[in-house]
């Protein structure tokens, strides 16, 4: 076909009068030279759209198609510069008044469709020329071709406006979206017990200034923990309009929360920023929880024996081997309102427990108890005492200990090579179990509840062998066990050999026994220390097994529940896990793609139109 039939010239043509005559537009001002230019360009367009009409009622089949579509996107380009006459000084003359003033909200709009209107007229009338011009000589148009690169127009046009519309709203608006994940921790179930317990007046006192972000978030918390009991009165003030009241409770600036009762009173520093006090709002419930047990509840005395090669909180002593400590476990017993005093025979546990104890814990001895030390800790057990006894398999089985609570240790350390957690990827990691199997025993409700959200962690832990039946007067409860799949290791290859058992082993025991006149003798027997240890107790499951196993033992069972929280915490995955995850990410997403990509070009080949005889080669 000869080029004479096409309209690329045309269409450069027009495209050289839009460009041109916004800039001669812009050169000329105001005055007659606007009108003269203004008028020259419409001239110039309106006899190009007359001439493409003309030879798009010459033209013949496929030809006629591009006309079509050249013509159409004159037209877009024409409308656009009406648009843009219309506001112009010039549009304001000839409608008697500016556009932006008697239609403000009509102004607005065509300043914002013309260019819009240009770049879908030029972009794709430049992609449609394009693929014109390269079958030009063919001797069949493929208008599937000239019609893909005209939508490939409009697509990159609509891009364009897209974008440019995006920047000028993002440069107009100033506007800041914190889209990180933040809320206020709510009351948890442990606090709101520890409320309807109340059964004398505490008083809550907020120090915040009026509309303060920060004050209206605790004061949120507070008033639903309110609800729980009218003994929580609540009362918010702004210490700089009452001074007085503030000196009173200690407290010199805004920001504070004070729990207070009789003479006794806590303070608590939120602060006034609300970016600052982000990380005190996620750990509130926390933070109150510690304060409303310092101010309702009476301090208990609990005693950690030494001088058998316990866990400490320091450094090991000289000759002894570095283990994991104990900091954050006294830590959290400190936050219960616990006092934690050390207990050993130069301190009289060779003669007695002090009579204030309200538990004595034990925490992986490594030598064996001296007689009259068995003795002192039998008797406090005759006398309703509580004990708190977490062993390890390199140690002693400390037979004597156990033998009146009716179980035995056997320090042998368990693995399993199914469900464990992976710290160090070796075959070691085997013996540091998982597992979400609790009792329904008060000493671990919280973990009862939580079920599979919180499993509890030992690393090397023995097994605790209840006597079946247990002796006279005694209860037992198994309340934690293993994963089923678990084995005793004697040889320590972390691998099952013939004669180890897998089975369900018991890992905790509770152990209960009456007392005439008083309240019955508690105690709590661990497979492994390690599970409260520095590193592992920040775990979930193991702050919860040592939160509900302290409240039973001193009798405080009725406040076990969950803490609120909102802050992050790390993932930690299973073996089992592991290999899901990697399977999934290596093996099966892939599959889904090359899977969805194989569906999707077969369908289009079953599509295609066969190509007809003596066509385009």
């Amino acid at each position: 076909m000869s080029p004479r039939g096409s309209s690329l010239l045309l269409s450069i043509f027009f495209a050289v009068i839009v460009v041109g005559g916004l800039i001669a537009e812009r050169i000329a001002g105001a005055g007659t030279a606007l009108t003269v230019a203004v008028a020259v360009r419409t001239a110039l367009l309106l006899g190009i759209l007359a001439w493409a009409a003309v030879r798009m009622g010459q033209a013949r089949g496929e030809r006629r198609v591009l006309w079509r579509w050249a013509l159409l996107c004159y037209g877009v380009g024409f409308v656009g510069l009406l648009l843009y006459t219309a506001q112009s000084e010039l549009g304001a003359r000839l409608l008697g008044t500016p556009l932006s003033q008697s239609a403000p909200k009509l102004a607005v709009a065509f300043q914002a469709l013309f260019p819009a209107l240009l770049v879908l007229s030029l972009v794709p009338l430049a992609l449609l020329e394009a693929s014109a011009a390269a079958m030009v000589r063919a001797p069949v148009l493929e208008t599937d071709r000239a019609r893909g690169a005209l939508f490939s127009g409009l697509g990159v046009g609509f891009v364009l406006v897209f974008a440019f519309s995006a920047m000028y709203v993002a440069t107009q608006l100033d506007v800041t979206w914190d889209l990180s994940y933040f809320r206020t921790a709510r009351p948890g179930e442990s606090s709101r017990k520890l409320v309807r317990g109340l059964n004398e007046p505490l008083q809550v006192t907020l120090f915040f200034p009026p509309a303060n972000e920060v004050g209206e978030a605790v004061a949120q918390y507070f008033n639903e923990l309110a609800q729980e009991s009218p003994q929580l009165q609540v009362e918010r003030l702004d210490q700089a309009v009452e001074p007085t009241r503030a000196r009173a409770l200690g407290v010199s600036t805004n920001g504070v929360v004070v729990l207070s009762r009789d003479k006794q009173r806590e303070l608590h520093t939120v602060g006034l920023d609300i970016d600052r006090a982000r990380g005190q709002l996620q750990r509130l419930d926390q933070e109150v929880q510690k304060r409303l047990l310092t101010v309702a509840r009476p301090r208990r005395v609990v005693y950690l024996t030494e001088g058998h090669g316990e866990r400490s909180a320091g450094r090991a002593a000289p000759g002894q081997t570095e283990r994991p400590g104990i900091s954050q476990l006294k830590e959290l017993l400190r936050g219960q309102n616990v006092e934690v005093q050390s207990l050993s025979a130069a301190e009289g546990l060779g003669s007695e427990v002090p009579r204030d104890a309200a538990a004595v814990i034990i925490l992986g001895p490594e030598k064996e108890f001296l007689p009259e030390e068995v003795s002192a800790l039998r008797e406090y057990l005759d006398r309703g005492g509580r004990l708190w006894i977490a062993l390890e398999p390199e140690g002693p089985a400390h037979a004597s200990l156990l033998e009146p609570l009716g179980v035995r240790y056997l320090p042998t350390t368990l693995a399993n090579d199914r469900v464990y957690f992976r710290t160090t990827r070796q075959q070691s990691d085997r013996t540091n179990l998982g597992t979400d199997s609790f009792s329904s025993h008060p000493s671990v409700s919280t973990l009862m509840t939580l079920g599979k959200q919180a499993p509890v962690a030992f690393l090397g832990a023995g097994a605790i062998d209840p006597r079946v039946p247990p002796p006279p007067g005694l209860s037992h409860d198994v309340t934690v066990r293993s994963d089923k799949d678990t084995f005793p290791d004697p040889n320590g290859n972390f691998t099952e050999d013939p004669g180890e058992e897998r089975k369900s082993w018991a890992l905790v025991v509770a152990v209960q026994k009456p007392v005439s006149g008083k309240e019955p003798a508690r105690a709590v027997v661990m497979g492994d220390v390690d599970a409260l240890a520095d590193g592992v107790l920040p775990n979930l499951g193991n702050a919860y097994l040592a939160l509900d196993t302290l409240r039973w033992l001193t009798g405080e069972e009725a406040i076990s529940g969950t803490v609120s929280s909102e802050e992050d915490v790390p993932l930690q995955h299973t073996r089992e896990q592991d290999t899901v995850w990697f399977y999934a990410t290596v093996l099966l997403a892939p599959a889904l793609v090359l899977g969805a990509g194989f569906f999707v070009t077969r369908r289009r080949g079953r599509r295609a139109p066969a190509v007809p005889e003596g066509g385009a080669r």
